[in-house]
């Protein structure tokens, strides 16, 4: 990819962002770069993988699967470039994705290895700040979830639940799940929270079918419970 090309993706891109020129001059010249495209339905990394590199999607789209630790769901979200895989993964006691990320159309992606990211965190202040950024913001994130207002209602347990799985509060999900799964891990009887999804269903801000629950839009949900 020619330098030109990399310097105008790299403005895009979430840890480069607000760099002047002579930076992202200075990155472009001395980082050692990966480049990697690939074609639909290939994965990118798997859940359990070690985190070796920084992933930046910078044309595309990806599926985001997320597992239950014992297997008894699983939740699809998109991502779409620009983007970065799961940046915070690269450091920490458990350096490995948590996450599997398969393409959804042909992807192109930037990669950086470890030693490169402690060089530009070394050297390169706004990279650093956006690290950190990034890593304090889901920190935070975690960290308020105890202290929310508990939910009243089966919808907000609902929403709640999605909610805090999510990479982000907004966008398509589908939640792959047995109804009485479910059920339990919300605290309601399994004809109760039928009921209120087919009535969420019927209401259009629901696909429900057998073991699915799909959402086109979780904002839209969140701002409905």
């Amino acid at each position: 990819m020619a330098l030109g090309i990399v310097f105008e993706k790299l403005l895009e891109l979430p840890l480069f962002q607000g760099m002047g020129h002579n930076d992202l001059n200075q990155v472009v010249a001395h980082t050692k770069f990966g480049f990697l495209k690939l074609a639909r339905n290939k994965t990118v990394v798997k859940e359990g993988d070690a985190c070796q590199h920084i992933y930046f999607l910078t044309n595309g789209s990806l599926k985001v699967e997320s597992r239950a630790d014992d297997g008894s769901y699983r939740l699809i979200e998109k991502m779409t470039a620009p983007d970065v895989i799961q940046p915070d993964r690269i450091f920490g006691l458990t350096q490995s994705f948590t996450k599997t990320f398969t393409t959804l159309e042909e992807c192109s992606f930037l990669r950086i290895d470890k030693q490169q990211v402690l060089r530009l965190i070394a050297e390169q202040e706004i990279f650093r700040l956006n690290i950190l950024n990034i890593i304090s913001t889901q920190s935070q994130r975690i960290s308020h979830q105890p202290w929310r207002q508990p939910e009243t209602t089966i919808r907000q347990k609902i929403v709640r639940f999605v909610e805090s799985r999510s990479i982000r509060p907004a966008g398509p999900k589908t939640l792959h799940i047995k109804m009485e799964d479910f059920a339990r891990l919300i605290a309601e009887s399994r004809l109760n929270l039928s009921r209120e999804l087919n009535k969420m269903n019927n209401e259009g801000i629901i696909q429900l079918t057998r073991g699915e629950i799909h959402i086109p839009a979780l904002e839209s949900i969140i701002g409905n419970k």
